[in-house]
């Protein structure tokens, strides 16, 4: 081979070589580059992913924990409302009932002929009706005179009425004069007329007899007594003992 020809050949190899050389660098270069952005890119997703997986999370669980926590305070809420309504309730059921009950109750009137009237009860309210009416149980009365024997009166209950001096004893009424005893349903006093008046079942017993009328109208300052049958068709009936 001739030296020109050699020299060619060399030449040629270094174009080769070095073409070789700028097309490895340039390629190696991009792909270095390429796979340098494809690394950030993923790492962007990646970051990005993480930041969404971080983001939602902790928005739901605040959320969640918001109404968790509105849930809970309106619990609460409640849970102090039906408490509040439960203690009132039990304080209206503790709370004891007022009334105007009294004890050991007694009256004293004077007429003004002097006859006294007395009425005993072992309790007594203000009626409902009336605030002059004074409603007693388990009464006693008692009326006497400068003149004439003493009354004794007993029944279960009575009505008094302090405005107009008069009573009603009823239920089981047993009234005890002299040598008489009177029983009746009712038994009416009127301390202003010095009239009293015993009606329905009424019976009156003395050492001689057993009376059985139908009302008897008692003259409390002198003691009369007139008698009356249940209606005009009946009469009045006695025993003799």
């Amino acid at each position: 081979m001739s030296l020109k020809s050699l020299i060619q050949v060399i030449i040629i190899l270094i174009i080769i070589i070095i073409l070789g050389g700028v097309y490895y660098s340039y390629f190696a270069n991009n792909s270095k580059i390429s796979l340098k952005n494809n690394e950030k890119n993923i790492q962007t997703e990646i970051d990005t992913d993480k930041t969404k997986i971080k983001i939602i999370p902790e928005e739901t669980d605040k959320k969640s924990e918001i109404n968790v926590d509105e849930k809970s305070k309106n619990e609460e809420i409640e849970e102090a409302k039906s408490e509040n309504v439960n203690v009132k309730k039990k304080i209206k059921k503790n709370k004891p009932e007022i009334n105007n009950l009294v004890k050991d109750i007694e009256y004293l009137t004077t007429d003004k002929n002097g006859n006294k009237y007395k009425i005993l009860a072992t309790s007594g309210r203000t009626n409902s009706e009336d605030k002059n009416i004074l409603d007693l149980d388990n009464v006693r009365g008692v009326i006497t005179s400068n003149k004439r024997s003493t009354i004794y009166i007993v029944s279960d209950f009575a009505e008094y009425n302090s405005s107009k001096l008069n009573s009603n004893f009823y239920q089981n009424v047993v009234i005890n004069y002299e040598d008489k005893e009177i029983t009746c349903d009712y038994f009416d006093v009127d301390m202003k007329t010095n009239f009293a008046t015993a009606y329905n079942n009424v019976v009156v017993t003395d050492p001689k007899s057993i009376m059985k009328a139908g009302k008897i109208i008692l003259n409390i300052e002198t003691k009369d007594i007139n008698i009356n049958p249940d209606n005009n068709k009946n009469k009045v009936k006695v025993t003799i003992n």
